[in-house]
């Protein structure tokens, strides 16, 4: 069910889509679908759920450490998914349904996992503040670069893929440099 849901989340807008139409698409009645989900925000929350784990499946390359084909083609998967579901993941990262506690848990959990990964990955098992922030920042900026490009389709996707990796390059290198010394 899930799965047809990312489908019609993609190709209609939360608003658009009624308990109906999800019935109706899954060739169920509406009483079965009530019998899974209580509500179509609880089934649209499984569906985010669901997609949050296949984002996350997705974008974790094989072997560990630091290896920078891996990072591009987890970033490859990545933007295939944001294309893939592009109404969808645009909608969620715009906050489409509005303040909802239980997507916004989704999304930052996925965040929060997508920071440990690198962390892991690149062997940072100390998490400093420094570097959390730097890794959250950048996972932001991936996210907001990703909606542009959804938006203008100016570039293209092997292109800001690459992009997105210098920036993580350049963000490790900032976290590694002295903060500047700020006058008083």
């Amino acid at each position: 069910m899930v799965e047809l849901g990312l489908r019609l989340f993609s190709e209609r807008s939360y608003d658009e889509l009624s308990i109906d139409d999800i019935a109706g698409a899954a060739g169920i009645s509406k009483g079965l679908l009530y019998h899974y989900f209580s509500s179509k925000r609880e089934f649209y929350a499984a569906t985010v759920r669901s997609a949050a784990e296949s984002l996350l499946a997705r974008t974790d390359p094989a072997g560990d450490g630091p290896d920078p084909e891996a990072l591009l083609a987890a970033l490859d998967q990545y933007l295939l998914f944001a294309e893939e579901h592009a109404s969808a993941y645009v909608a969620l990262m715009r906050s489409g349904v509005g303040h909802d506690a239980e997507v916004a848990a989704i999304v930052e959990d996925t965040r929060a996992r997508f920071v440990a990964r690198l962390a892991g990955r690149l062997g940072l098992a100390d998490m400093t503040p420094r570097v959390r922030l730097a890794l959250r920042g950048w996972v932001g900026f991936v996210e907001g670069s990703s909606l542009d490009w959804l938006a203008r389709r100016d570039l293209p996707r092997e292109e800001l893929r690459d992009l997105l990796a210098q920036l993580l390059l350049a963000t490790l290198m900032a976290v590694d440099a002295a903060p500047p010394e700020v006058a008083a």
